[in-house]
């Protein structure tokens, strides 16, 4: 399928794909479509890693076309997107607004400097001068995957409330930097131009945004700045929860809940 790999899970129901963080964190959402295998036929596509040209966001709104494509003609998916994957999914239901169903987005990132400060503000509050250190001499150079693991691994508690840890997936890439850089920086680049958010407009479908209230992305700026061009826009904030709903054990039971009921409301008519 489109040359990526795309993983499945679940073998009945209407048709979600999944969008995992990063940029380039394939694998990264695998836990959260299986998640929704019990009630929905669901795709996990790995986003493309860097290689000949420099990544866009326009390459990965293709080849998530190319995907959403191969799976019939008239079909209209759910996309449920987490992280950066939330806002590939809103910049694919911009580009192709008959293509793309209900829109779930999950830690949304952020669309202006002022939600990026905000959430600075708040990583650097929850920092102790010892990890300031640590993280310091790990700032990767190269790109070197044991020490982005090791800094990850730092990071991780910064951005979860009570989180079950992240299991192990063998099949999964290392984080593909040069793929993160080159695809951030692009989408940063659409943001200086006014292009995002304002093309969100040409979004008809239904959008859910799940929240953690302790997720340092501060969901109700990075919403603010949304509703102007989706009216249509629900916002949902979880108690007791950061950035990866799925693995916060306070948490996960409501946001699978809530989720699955969004979709199946606005899926009922599918296959």
């Amino acid at each position: 399928m489109s040359g990526l790999v795309v993983r499945r899970h679940g073998d009945a129901g209407p048709l979600v794909i999944v969008l995992h963080g990063g940029p380039a964190a394939a694998g990264e959402a695998a836990p959260l479509a299986r998640g929704l295998a019990d009630g929905f036929r669901v795709l996990e596509p790995w986003q493309r890693g860097s290689g000949g040209e420099p990544l866009t966001v326009a390459r990965h709104v293709a080849d998530l076309h190319d995907i959403v494509r191969e799976c019939g003609v008239g079909a209209r998916p759910a996309l449920v997107g987490e992280s950066w994957g939330a806002m590939l999914a809103l910049a694919y239901a911009a580009e192709h607004p008959d293509r793309a169903g209900p829109l779930a987005l999950v830690g949304c990132g952020t669309f202006d400097p002022a939600a990026r400060a905000r959430m600075r503000e708040i990583l650097d509050k929850r920092q102790d001068d010892d990890l300031r250190r640590r993280l310091e001499a790990l700032r990767p150079e190269s790109g070197d995957p044991a020490r982005l693991r090791e800094m990850y691994g730092l990071m991780a508690p910064l951005y979860d409330y009570d989180a079950e840890p992240a299991a192990p997936d063998p099949e999964t890439p290392d984080i593909d930097l040069r793929a993160h850089a080159e695809t951030w920086n692009d989408m940063l680049r659409l943001q200086v131009a006014d292009i995002y958010p304002a093309a969100f407009a040409a979004i008809r479908g239904p959008v859910l945004m799940l929240h953690g209230s302790h997720d340092p992305h501060p969901g109700r700026m990075i919403r603010d700045g949304l509703a102007p061009h989706l009216p249509q826009l629900e916002y949902q904030e979880l108690d007791r929860c950061g950035h990866s709903p799925w693995r916060e054990r306070q948490a996960q039971g409501a946001f699978f809940a809530v989720l699955r009921g969004w979709l199946a409301r606005h899926m009922s008519g599918d296959d």
